[in-house]
């Protein structure tokens, strides 16, 4: 593992934020800082419990910047979908705790993957699926469930992901759910960083200079957010997703 320096520094704050600029426009942010600690050699799952820690005050900043916008969800109160989100975080850092770090190595390209044909189709499949299914509250409530443990399991995507949800339920645009999605991924971030820092699996000397990054970069992102095309973001936000899928599936298997 690297020694922290002033350059080691610089460059997890830069990691932290170009994460907290995507988590705010379009989610991914984990495809930014996760390579970046994962360069210093600091093993998966305490590289995955930094950047979740270090992305955390960004996502907060994100949803405070988008509170004004906050409203119901399908019909769903999100102070429900946000206290289902981080009982399921907690669920979800827990079990990336007792989750060996070698068997971690194996399993983060393909939930990289998953996040990335996510971030590629969700959007477009919820709109095709919302055109020939119907989708209650029920169904909301159990899919917020299974967010919130990947959230706080893993959480690269989870942005995306929770996009493409709403609007197969409620049929609105990916814009019009900027505030509810990032303040399920700061919920989903706050409960997992509660059992990875009292598990130990926090690395604060590269943690700390990231999380300064990602506060900046959440605010920007959140004003950028108002006013850079959809298409644009998501071009940006494919390009980096899918690098650093090859270069982890390259790492675990080659």
């Amino acid at each position: 593992m690297a020694d922290p320096s002033v350059a080691t520094a610089a460059l997890m704050a830069g990691a932290g934020l170009v994460g907290g600029a995507m988590n705010a426009l379009a989610g991914g942010g984990t495809f930014a800082t996760l390579p970046a600690l994962i360069a210093l050699g600091l093993p998966a799952n305490v590289a995955n419990s930094t950047s979740n820690v270090a992305l955390l005050p960004g996502a907060a900043t994100s949803a405070w910047g988008f509170r004004d916008e906050l409203g119901p969800v399908g019909g769903v109160d999100v102070r429900l979908l946000g206290g289902i989100t981080f009982l399921g975080g907690l669920a979800g850092s827990a079990l990336l705790v007792v989750t060996p770090s070698n068997a971690f190595d194996l399993i983060i390209p393909w939930l990289l993957l998953l996040a990335f044909v996510v971030i590629a189709f969700g959007a477009g499949g919820a709109r095709w699926l919302h055109a020939h299914v119907s989708i209650g509250r029920r169904s909301l409530v159990a899919g917020q469930v299974l967010l919130g443990i990947y959230g706080g399991y893993f959480g690269g995507g989870v942005g995306m992901m929770t996009t493409a949800m709403y609007g197969l339920l409620a049929n609105v645009s990916p814009r019009a759910l900027f505030a509810p999605r990032t303040l399920m991924l700061a919920l989903a971030n706050a409960a997992a960083a509660i059992v990875f820092v009292w598990a130990g699996l926090v690395y604060w000397a590269a943690g700390v200079p990231m999380l300064v990054g990602a506060i900046l970069g959440g605010w920007l992102g959140a004003r950028l957010g108002k006013k850079l095309p959809a298409g644009a973001v998501k071009a940006w936000t494919l390009c980096v997703t899918g690098a650093t899928t090859l270069v982890f599936f390259w790492r675990a298997y080659v």
